[in-house]
């Protein structure tokens, strides 16, 4: 598989996707010192280096949307679990500089 394989999603489709009653698993992949100043309750925290120690946390059932700061780190993550044979990947593109915006201006931007 190859990088188009990957959805691209803002997170305002997201929302949109998950109020529409699909299953999407947030995994947000910045570092625990970024998700302190700016966190998701919904979102599995896994730093983007430990996702391949911890690829078990992941179902492969439900469709897998990673997050990070603003979607570089992301997209990577994103490509490599869908060469890894995840169905179901996309890109939360903005990260959560753009969840800030468009979702939740209550999480700060940083």
């Amino acid at each position: 598989m190859d990088n188009q394989t990957v959805l691209r999603l803002t997170p305002t489709e997201l929302m949109q996707r998950w109020a529409a009653g699909e299953r999407w698993q947030l995994i947000d992949v910045r570092e625990p010192w970024e998700i302190a100043i700016a966190g998701l309750a919904k979102a599995v925290a896994i730093p983007m280096a430990e996702i391949p120690l911890r690829m078990a946390d992941l179902s492969r059932q439900e469709a897998v949307a990673v997050m990070c700061h603003t979607g570089a780190r992301s997209a990577a993550v994103a490509a490599w679990l869908a060469e890894r044979g995840w169905a179901r990947v996309a890109n939360v593109e903005g990260g959560i500089d753009a969840w800030s915006v468009e979702v939740d201006a209550s999480i700060p931007r940083y």
